[in-house]
């Protein structure tokens, strides 16, 4: 069993897929760009005989390898640190990471050039403000710089984006939710890295998008920390929101082996701008604002759709979307420490969108 995917090594190859398999021309005619799959899934597994076989007393159990320094821990034997990936897993998450800041770069600069002074005013980002948010554009700079260089000469490059907006006031709200999947990505990958001195580096990346994504929330007058805990999600899930933003990429460009699940959609979202009991006009950028009104409570009703698999996305249309579930049943709400099932209605199928709704108990 081949994979679907194209390893780094691979570039600029584009696989023909259809109804979720590989085409054997394009197999064929890029071979040594596809490994073996050993199995379907990741499996479920307890945990290890020693996970738990350290006692939780406060004692020390380990001589010390030097003074004042308890046994164990992970590069801490005195080796000099190499940041270069270890594994494929290293190299195709950091190269995701890449994708994120390069998208980040282009945006924090491009917008200042997009709106007029006088417009990034109108909606309260004074130029203080606009001059944090070129800050922010120029910390993307090093943050790119620093992950190619981890990757090496087949890192990849910048691409040409669309955006979805046309005011400023959606260039905050996109850049709320673009900074916000970053992060999370970033931070279900970190902890697996092989490469543990380059998984420190991307730390220091990450801790920095943190901020800049609570900072594109005062900007709104939200409250900027609504969470004790920001959740990490898998590889797959940034690269199908990053994806679609993507309108091409240089020739030759390193693909990646994440898969792109299809578009879904919440059709009844809350309005942060108008639920939270504001407006634009009269909420302007604050450190915070105590919100009282919530925009979701038990038994509200959600309605989504979402794409049937098989549509061409990201740059130039070279990735197409799959999925390996059966029927939908469920809605997964991930939220801080915990991942919450709700039961799925599915109303009707026409075309390729399906209108569902749930409701939240």
């Amino acid at each position: 069993m081949k994979s679907l995917a194209i390893c780094a090594a691979c570039v600029g190859v584009v696989a023909a897929i259809a109804d979720g398999h590989v085409s054997e021309a394009a197999y064929s005619a890029s071979r040594s760009c596809y490994t073996d799959i050993l199995a379907p899934s990741i499996p479920h597994l307890p945990p290890g005989p020693s996970a738990t076989a350290y006692p939780r007393d406060g004692l020390l159990h380990g001589a010390q390898p030097a003074p004042f320094t308890p046994s164990g821990g992970l590069g801490t034997n005195g080796s000099e640190p190499l940041y270069v990936p270890e594994t494929d897993f290293d190299f195709q998450s950091i190269s995701l990471a890449l994708y994120q800041e390069y998208i980040e770069l282009d945006l924090f600069h491009w917008v200042l050039e997009y709106f007029s002074p006088a417009e990034f005013e109108a909606a309260g980002i004074s130029p203080e403000e606009q001059y944090l948010i070129k800050y922010m554009g120029d910390q993307e700079i090093g943050h790119a710089e620093l992950m190619a260089n981890i990757l090496g000469p087949a890192a990849p490059k910048p691409c040409t984006y669309r955006y979805p907006f046309t005011t400023v006031e959606g260039f905050i709200e996109y850049s709320i939710k673009n900074t916000r999947y970053g992060e999370s990505g970033v931070l279900g990958f970190l902890a697996h890295l092989n490469s543990r001195p380059s998984a420190d580096l991307i730390s220091q990346t990450i801790t920095v998008e943190s901020r800049q994504q609570a900072i594109f929330r005062q900007f709104k007058g939200l409250f900027p920390m609504p969470f004790y805990f920001v959740p990490g999600v898998p590889q797959s899930w940034q690269w199908t929101l990053l994806a679609p933003d993507i309108v091409s990429c240089p020739a030759n460009q390193t693909r990646l082996i994440w898969q792109n699940f299809p578009a879904l959609r919440i059709s009844n979202n809350p309005d942060n701008t108008l639920t939270c009991g504001c407006d634009w006009p009269t909420v302007k950028p604050a450190i915070t604002h105590n919100m009282s009104t919530p925009l979701s409570a038990p038994g509200r009703v959600v309605e989504f759709s979402w794409d049937l698999p098989g549509q061409p996305v990201g740059p130039n249309l070279s990735y197409v979307t799959t999925t390996q579930a059966g029927p939908p049943k469920f809605v997964a709400w991930v939220s801080q420490l915990n991942v919450t099932y709700s039961p799925l209605t599915v109303l009707n199928e026409e075309g390729a969108m399906w209108a569902v709704k749930w409701l939240r108990k």
